[in-house]
């Protein structure tokens, strides 16, 4: 289907409770809770690995309405490029979509990966769009200089010298990784004399520290175990204090996915993504 949006056409395809059943399960009465799967970075609604595709037929196969869209200037959508945190008027057009094209739906789950999930956060923010039931959150985007550089001197540089092959080569003279370590934590020591600290909550980020902790409804955050993306996410909201303990509640439901890379690029990881999404959906759905 096309949605109309700011002038443009957007592609979209809806994947209804009756679809799926190739994926070996029987679909199930319709749901009145639909997905919209929002993608990030370069990605198109496909999703990599056809993650999104798998995804949405999952879903769709135990009772859930899902679609899945190109936003402005991104796959075959028409158009200039629409940053994440500028999407709102793409998402608005797709949740109207969503609900024309099953009349079933009367709560949407907002489902993004990477800046699709900043951009699910910054939409309800600024939307106070009362049908968004949930949130998921995959492996979200807070990139910064300060978030960058600390992540990497603590998960990469910090392991490295732990490591004796590091020191092999270091005394062999084949490494700059001390040096290397030494810009980043320079890096981020002017950063945060920039202003610019880990704990920043201005601009877009500040928007999201506001709607982690203020979103009423139920958040689901997926992390994978091998992405620095992920661990960026961790660093950050273990440095923002009012976002400190925001996992550890009943609101949200963490699952980690430890080999994963950010992509998930394996049917293993894939799959272990749409049964956590299925189980966490199922109790969106049991809520009033």
């Amino acid at each position: 289907m096309l949605i109309a949006c700011a002038g443009e056409t957007l592609p979209g395809i809806v994947s209804h409770p009756h679809a799926g059943a190739t994926r070996g399960a029987a679909p199930n009465t319709a749901s009145d809770v639909g997905v919209l799967i929002l993608v990030g970075g370069p990605q198109y609604r496909a999703g990599s690995h056809r993650q999104f595709v798998l995804l949405a037929r999952y879903l769709a196969s135990h009772g859930h309405a899902v679609l899945r869209f190109d936003r402005r200037g991104m796959g075959d959508a028409g158009g200039a490029g629409v940053p994440f945190d500028a999407a709102q008027a793409d998402i608005a057009a797709a949740v109207q979509t969503l609900r024309q094209a099953a009349p079933q739906v009367r709560r949407i789950v907002l489902w993004g990966l990477c800046d699709g999930a900043s951009a699910a956060l910054l939409y309800w923010l600024r939307s106070a769009d009362a049908s968004i039931a949930g949130l998921a959150l995959v492996n979200p985007w807070v990139r910064s200089v300060a978030t960058q550089a600390r992540t990497r001197v603590k998960h990469y540089y910090l392991k490295r010298l732990g490591q004796a092959e590091f020191w092999r080569k270091l005394f062999a003279g084949k490494v700059k990784g001390l040096r290397a370590a030494t810009e980043l934590a320079g890096n981020l020591a002017g950063a945060v004399k920039r202003g610019e600290s880990v704990d920043s909550v201005v601009g877009w980020l500040g928007d999201m520290a506001q709607a982690l902790s203020q979103f009423p409804g139920p958040v689901l955050l997926v992390l994978s175990g091998q992405d620095y993306t992920a661990r960026e996410f961790v660093e950050w909201t273990r440095a923002v204090p009012a976002l400190r303990r925001f996992d550890h509640g009943t609101r949200v439901t963490r699952c980690d996915v430890p080999a994963a890379d950010h992509t998930f690029s394996t049917a293993l990881w894939r799959s272990e993504v749409e049964r956590a999404t299925l189980a966490w959906l199922t109790r969106v759905g049991a809520q009033a």
